[in-house]
C-alpha cells in the first residue's frame, strides 16, 4: 500500500489515539508488525506547542518507520502553520483529524464536529496541502448522527483537493464508541473515491480485520482500543491474513517481556513521576483478562516508585507462570 511516494511495510495502521500512542506505545506497535503508527493529535494552537504534554507529543526521536503526525483545529491558517511547524520537526505524512468525538474538542469545532460544515472542511484541506509537500492524509467518522452520514461527500471532497489517504471510524460523532461499529458507509465511500481508504472500529481480532476488509473493500485496517495492552495483535492479523491461520498467541513469558519494557520504556520517556502514573492504564490493559478481580491492579496503582512497580510485575507474572504450571502438570 502506497501513501503518496511511501511505500507501507503492510496495510495495518496503528490509530492516533491521545494519550496512548506515544512514541514508547508507537515504537513497540512499529516492532510487532504495524505498517504505519500514527503519533497522538496535536493541536493546531501555536500557544501550546511548547507545553511539556505537546513536547512529549512531538518527540519522534529514534523512531523508525514513516513519521505520521495528526493535527487537530478548526483554523484554516492555524492548521497549515501546524503542518508546517511539524514537518519542519520530521513528520513525513500529516494526518487531518475530522474524527475525534470528544466534547473538548467538538466545542471548538475541530474533530468529528467539522463534518458538519463540508465548507470549512474543503477550507482546511486546500490550507494544509498547499502548505507542506508531504502527503496529507484524513480521518473522518461516517458522519455527524444517524441522520447525516455525510461521509461520501466529504470523501469526495478529500479526493478532490489534494488527500492522499482517508480512514473511516465506522461510527457517527453522535454515537461516539457506543454499539457496534458500522461498515456500510465505509464501503460506500470506497467505491465513491479512489484514494486508499483504511477502515476504522472495533477491529480486535484477526478474524474481524478480514471480515472488514471483505466487507467494506477497504484498502488497509487501522487498529485503536484493539491495540491496548495487545500490541502484537498487528502480528497476529498480518499472519491471519497472509496465511489464514491463527498465530498462536504470546505465552506469559513473552507478554512479560513486552510489558516490562514498555513500562520501563514509559517510565523513561515521561521520567519517574509522570511515568509512573502513565504506565498505570497500559498495565490495565495488558492485565484486563488475567486480573479479573482487579486486586492486583489496585494495588499496582498505588505505588509511587518506578523500580518497585517493575518489581510488583516480576512478582506478578512469576506467580501466574507458577499457576500456569501447576494447571499442566500431571496429577502425581
Amino acid at each position: 500500500m502506497r501513501i503518496g511516494p511511501y511505500t507501507l511495510d503492510n496495510n495495518l495502521m496503528l490509530a492516533p489515539m491521545a494519550g496512548v500512542t506515544d512514541r514508547p506505545f508507537r515504537q513497540l506497535c512499529k516492532r510487532m508488525g504495524a505498517g504505519l503508527v500514527v503519533s497522538e493529535m496535536l493541536s493546531s494552537n501555536p500557544k501550546v506547542w511548547n507545553t511539556a504534554k505537546s513536547q512529549a507529543r512531538m518527540n519522534h526521536e529514534g523512531e523508525e518507520g514513516i513519521r505520521s503526525v495528526q493535527i487537530a483545529g478548526a483554523d484554516p491558517e492555524l492548521m497549515a502553520q501546524a503542518a508546517q511547524f511539524n514537518v519542519e520537526n520530521g513528520a513525513q505524512i500529516i494526518d487531518i483529524n475530522m474524527g475525534c468525538p470528544a466534547k473538548k474538542v467538538n466545542k471548538k469545532l475541530a474533530g468529528s464536529a467539522l463534518l458538519q460544515y463540508p465548507s470549512t472542511v474543503e477550507s482546511i484541506i486546500k490550507a494544509v496541502v498547499n502548505a507542506v509537500d508531504v502527503p496529507v492524509t484524513l480521518k473522518i467518522r461516517t458522519g455527524w448522527n444517524t441522520d447525516n452520514r455525510n461521509g461520501v461527500e466529504i470523501a469526495r471532497i478529500a479526493e478532490q483537493n489534494g488527500i492522499q489517504s482517508l480512514a473511516v471510524h465506522g461510527r457517527t460523532r453522535a454515537c461516539m464508541y457506543k454499539g457496534e461499529a458500522e461498515y456500510d458507509t465505509i464501503r460506500r465511500i470506497k467505491a465513491a473515491i479512489s484514494i486508499p481508504v483504511i477502515a476504522n472500529g472495533d477491529i480486535t481480532s484477526p478474524e474481524k480485520a478480514q471480515q472488514v476488509l471483505n466487507c467494506t473493500g477497504a484498502d488497509g485496517v487501522m487498529i485503536g482500543r484493539g491495540a491496548q495492552g495487545n500490541p502484537w495483535i498487528f502480528k497476529e492479523i498480518l499472519h491471519y491474513l497472509e496465511t489464514g491461520e491463527n498465530l498462536t498467541p504470546p505465552p506469559l513469558s513473552e507478554q512479560y517481556e513486552i510489558l516490562h519494557e514498555h513500562v520501563a520504556n514509559v517510565q523513561s520517556f515521561y521520567g519517574e513521576v509522570a511515568g509512573v502514573r502513565i504506565a498505570r492504564k497500559h498495565v490495565g490493559w495488558y492485565l484486563s483478562e488475567h486480573d479479573t478481580d482487579r486486586q492486583f491492579r489496585k494495588s499496582f496503582n498505588a505505588i509511587e516508585d518506578a523500580s518497585a512497580q517493575l518489581e510488583a510485575l516480576n512478582a506478578y507474572f512469576e506467580a501466574l507462570q507458577n499457576r500456569e504450571t501447576r494447571q499442566i502438570s500431571p496429577a502425581a
